[in-house]
């Protein structure tokens, strides 16, 4: 049996494995690596944050993302886009170098037995571990408005869904969103010949050029960066998680869907603008198929009615972490997840959650970390911090039952033996 069992092997994942091997635990990693960013991310896409906070995170901080591109000649500068591409490529070197071998085989359930859990495979294999982290990325939380549900596949799809644009080519596609999946799925639409819009609710705010990272002291006290961007409240979400946690529950999944929400890069604007048609203030009412094409009825901010056809919906909408979503868990088991007001689990301290022994990262966990959790950048808060609490609860063991939870806020681990 197994210390840990990690499922997934996306940035937290690999960041959480690399963590748990150099304390010495006995360890197992589940997962395609750097799956949703190789498969669910067409070519010509960039990262939205900056290089220095997009490393992955290992207990010597040595294999960073600026390592792995100046061992291959590439820049990675504060100001400059890594792409997408790149970024995949820099998960495998660290998955190579930081963490033991993965295994690629999909784990289809994970449920209790007795000391710990068991994990059934594809292929019917069974894995046994005392404590389980899941880091299952964003793919299993694809939000789509129930008002595009109906349509169907072939006239709507996720903007997750897509790796290759090209099967678009010549159509007419309609991106609903306003955040940067939106305007950047739209603009890689509009450049390979694509009639591409975008339509949202409100008009997309667009960041600001990013400031130096050098700069008179008096600017840095007034705005300090962090890998959320410059400003106390963004320094506060990126680089003090922990203190988030004892805020309000109520606050904190506030701010959690609110902070830092739908925005552009900086360097957005040139390629919408050149190309795209934007339609703002509209939002979807109906859709519905009608002939070749899907007609979207909208309402605008006045209340004024109009609509447009297209062929294709994209919709780069975001994604929402539920406890029901979390359907690799046996129902027993997501049973006793508690979730909190937005429907996401709640966590401890640590990152367990009420199933003794279950840990979580990355989105399912922003309610109770912050927005950070919903970038890489969260990955280096929450690799050490949850590894804290596996060998936490490896000594005083995995009971069974639930955890209580005394309080809205309250810290979980102290009623976790920890």
């Amino acid at each position: 049996m197994y210390d840990l069992l990690v499922v997934g092997a996306g940035p937290y994942g690999l960041s959480i494995a690399s963590h748990a091997a150099a304390a010495g635990l006995s360890l197992r990693v589940h997962g395609r690596p750097m799956a949703s960013w190789r498969d669910h991310m067409p070519p010509g896409m960039f990262l939205k944050s900056e290089p220095w906070a997009s490393n992955l995170s290992d207990p010597e901080g040595r294999w960073r993302l600026d390592v792995y591109c100046a061992q291959r000649g590439v820049e990675a500068r504060h100001g400059l886009p890594i792409p997408v591409g790149t970024f995949a490529s820099y998960g495998l070197w660290f998955a190579r170098n930081a963490v033991p071998p993965v295994d690629e085989r999909v784990v289809a359930r994970v449920q209790r037995r007795c000391g710990g859990f068991e994990a059934v495979l594809a292929d019917g294999e069974v894995v046994r571990a005392r404590t389980v982290v899941l880091a299952v990325g964003v793919l299993p939380f694809v939000e789509v408005p129930p008002v595009l549900r109906q349509l169907p596949d072939y006239r709507v799809s996720h903007s997750s869904h897509h790796h290759d644009l090209g099967r678009f080519r010549g159509m007419d596609v309609t991106v609903i969103g306003g955040g940067q999946a939106a305007l950047e799925t739209a603009a890689l639409l509009a450049e390979q010949g694509t009639r591409a819009r975008v339509l949202a609710r409100s008009p997309p705010p667009l960041e600001r050029r990013p400031t130096p990272l050098v700069r008179p002291l008096r600017h840095s006290v007034r705005s300090p960066h962090s890998g959320l961007g410059c400003g106390w409240r963004n320094w506060f979400y990126a680089e003090r998680p922990g203190w988030y946690r004892r805020l309000p529950e109520a606050r904190r999944v506030r701010v959690a869907s609110e902070a830092l929400g739908p925005a552009g890069a900086w360097w957005v604007r040139d390629r919408v603008e050149r190309t795209v048609e934007v339609l703002l203030g509209q939002e979807v009412a109906v859709a519905h198929e009608t002939g070749d094409v899907v007609r979207l009825e909208t309402v605008g901010r006045g209340g004024e009615l109009t609509s447009l056809d297209t062929e294709h919906v994209i919709a780069a909408t975001g994604f929402r972490a539920g406890c029901d979503r979390l359907d690799l868990l046996a129902p027993e088991v997501r049973a006793d997840l508690v979730p909190l007001s937005d429907g996401s689990p709640a966590v401890g301290r640590d990152f367990e959650s009420t199933v003794p022994g279950l840990f979580l990262a990355g989105l399912t966990t922003a309610a109770g970390f912050g927005p950070a959790m919903r970038f890489v950048h969260g990955a280096s808060f929450t690799a050490p911090t949850l590894v804290r609490g596996v060998r936490r609860r490896l000594r005083s063991g995995v009971p069974g039952g639930r955890i209580p939870v005394p309080g809205a806020w309250a810290d979980l681990a102290s009623t976790a033996g920890s």
